[in-house]
């Protein structure tokens, strides 16, 4: 299968800094890469009901949840671009991972068993030097990939508050170059052992 990349943007913010390391790390890609960028504020998704218990699951097929369904099946790699809000994920992108638990149960999807395998990674951005604040994140998405069965290439950490500070962590810039190219490994729930 061609790699194809989903980089979905979860800041409140265009062009921030989380955006600005994402975008650093994607310049890598290999040309013949395809790439799909969403943005969850230019495409909001309506505050997830949970109907897991109901049988009155449908396939979406139109407006923003059919597009995002639609793009994370065709994806190979999904990168979840969100700056670090109190210490884990943003607003925009929890409710896109709610949304994963309908498509669990939506029809004729098979949700799990196509995106087992494929692999999820992480970019963000935060005003702490200390990246350890930053684990609630990391392990959001770990324990999301470990869950699906999914590859973790772990998550991109830069430093940045205002606009474009991210543009100086040279760090960050360094990693970003070779981030997309490592191997990520099966993810894994932090209890299991080998």
């Amino acid at each position: 299968m061609t790699r194809r990349f989903l980089f979905v943007l979860g800041s409140s913010r265009s062009d921030g800094n989380t955006e600005l390391l994402a975008r650093r790390a994607a310049e890598q890609l290999p040309e013949g890469v395809e790439q799909q960028w969403i943005d969850l504020a230019a495409h909001p998704l309506p505050d997830f009901e949970d109907l897991r218990h109901d049988s009155d699951h449908v396939r979406p097929t139109r407006g923003n949840v059919a597009l995002l369904l639609d793009a994370t099946l065709a994806a190979t790699d999904v990168v979840i671009v969100s700056p670090l809000y109190w210490y884990s994920v943003s607003a925009h992108v929890k409710r896109y991972l709610d949304y994963w638990s309908g498509w669990l149960r939506t029809p004729d999807v098979d949700f799990k068993a196509t995106m087992a395998g494929r692999t999820l990674w992480g970019v963000t951005a935060l005003a702490h030097e200390e990246q350890e604040v930053a684990d609630p994140l990391v392990g959001t998405l770990g324990n999301s990939a470990a869950y699906m069965k999914m590859r973790f290439g772990g998550v991109l950490l830069g430093n940045g508050s205002k606009p474009g500070d991210v543009l100086g962590d040279a760090e960050a810039l360094a990693r970003a170059k070779t981030f997309f190219a490592q191997e990520a490994p099966s993810a894994r729930f932090p209890y299991e052992t080998d």
